[in-house]
């Protein structure tokens, strides 16, 4: 069966600061009525890898009766698409998209390996296994949070730099990337959250005298982790 597209409203979150997905791959296995379940959530970041990973799936399980799919990509999570890979329709890969949707995730990918054990299950009961195969699948898996970070470029003398790079260090939602010495003073590239650049904008500033040179740069995006 062809992969239904998801419809996705792009007005809905025009911009996207953060998002939630997994830190790496996780696995479980559920048996409902003799038949068995067995899904794998993955993290993944294009649609060339989402289905890299479905076909790694169905490579290592070729034995199952069906291989249901569903991902999610994009920090808008612009990207949806299901595969019910032969069970009724929307019995299989609707459901796992809607766990996954659950807690917001995206870039990240379930496929569900299915084993007849027998029994028929009915359009309800493949709807409740599928969903709580990938529910008991990222019980298993480790969240983190990608936060869209902004980097800046410091410039100041010798004399201060030491001092301003020390105190940075201790600044909750500040990188401190590579520092090079010159000449005639420090170049320091950082990573700073959104909500921590104004205040150490105000910081540099303070510790430098307003001598030192901050020139903004590029986004980019940061993992950060959860809040159990």
């Amino acid at each position: 069966m062809p992969d239904r597209p998801q419809h996705f409203d792009p007005s809905a979150s025009e911009t996207t600061p953060s998002y939630l997905t997994l830190a790496g791959p996780a696995r479980a296995e559920i048996e409902v009525r003799r038949s068995r379940f067995v899904c794998d959530v993955m993290p993944a970041n294009s649609e060339d890898a989402a289905r890299t990973a479905i076909e790694g799936v169905r490579g290592a399980s070729r034995d199952a009766g069906h291989h249901a799919a569903a991902f999610v990509l994009g920090p808008d999570a612009a990207t949806m698409r299901t595969n019910d890979d032969g069970e009724p329709s929307g019995t299989a890969g609707a459901p796992m998209l809607d766990v996954l949707r659950g807690p917001g995730l995206t870039d990240v990918v379930a496929v569900v390996a299915r084993w007849f054990g027998g029994t028929l299950l009915g359009t309800g009961g493949l709807i409740r296994a599928y969903a709580d195969a990938v529910t008991a699948a990222l019980d298993d898996a480790t969240l983190l949070r990608r936060e869209l970070h902004r980097s800046l470029v410091v410039t100041l003398d010798h004399v201060t730099g030491p001092r301003l790079e020390n105190a940075l260090h201790g600044i909750r939602g500040v990188q401190v990337g590579e520092v090079d010495y010159t000449a005639t003073g420090m170049r320091a590239h950082l990573v700073v959250a959104p909500a921590s650049a104004a205040a150490v904008t105000a910081m540099i500033g303070e510790v430098s005298s307003g001598s030192a040179v901050v020139t903004p740069g590029l986004m980019s995006w940061v993992d950060v982790p959860t809040v159990a």
